[in-house]
């Protein structure tokens, strides 16, 4: 298990952060920059992709956490991206598909021992072209049956897919 790592130095000036209650919340404080260093959560995508026959995709993980379980593709966002274009990023990297969203599934957070916080958005996504293979954090992928899924890595990742499931069973159900 990695540790969230605790900061030392201000990434401004370089000064050294003491702990401070500031706005109503103890924070790391800059003695020399005289300010308060905001933490926030670290925000990613994932995405419910879907075949034809409506089974879901999942990427088996290369890397910790949760390395060599189930997952949907996704990753964390880079500077200067927005959430559909670092979702859409992520899927080709790890997938080999180019896609197109469909909708957005919803927004939520996760722990994380590294990160304290995860803002996780995610999509679905039904339209894609391209062969599916494994790459980037991926060691393999298949397509999944919604009545068969294995175990999930991510409790946020099984709540979108569960979101996905829901909205199924409720168009099924119109038909």
């Amino acid at each position: 298990m990695i540790l969230m790592r605790n900061k030392k130095y201000c990434p401004y000036c370089g000064g050294v952060l003491e702990k401070k209650r500031w706005e109503g919340t103890e924070r790391h404080f800059c003695a020399a920059c005289r300010d308060a260093i905001y933490e926030n959560p670290i925000p990613a995508t994932c995405l419910v992709v879907t075949d034809d026959q409506d089974r879901i995709l999942l990427v088996k993980r290369r890397v910790p956490p949760q390395m060599g379980k189930w997952c949907l593709p996704g990753g964390f966002m880079e500077m200067g991206e927005t959430p559909e274009s670092a979702a859409l990023r992520e899927l080709k990297e790890e997938t080999a598909l180019v896609g197109r969203i469909d909708t957005l599934l919803g927004v939520t957070t996760s722990k994380s021992d590294l990160y304290d916080t995860i803002l996780l958005i995610g999509y679905l996504i039904k339209n894609y072209s391209g062969d599916p293979i494994a790459g980037d954090d991926a060691t393999e992928l298949a397509f999944f049956p919604i009545t068969s899924l294995p175990e999930i890595a991510f409790s946020s990742h099984h709540r979108f897919v569960r979101i996905f499931c829901a909205a199924y069973a409720e168009n099924r159900s119109k038909e």
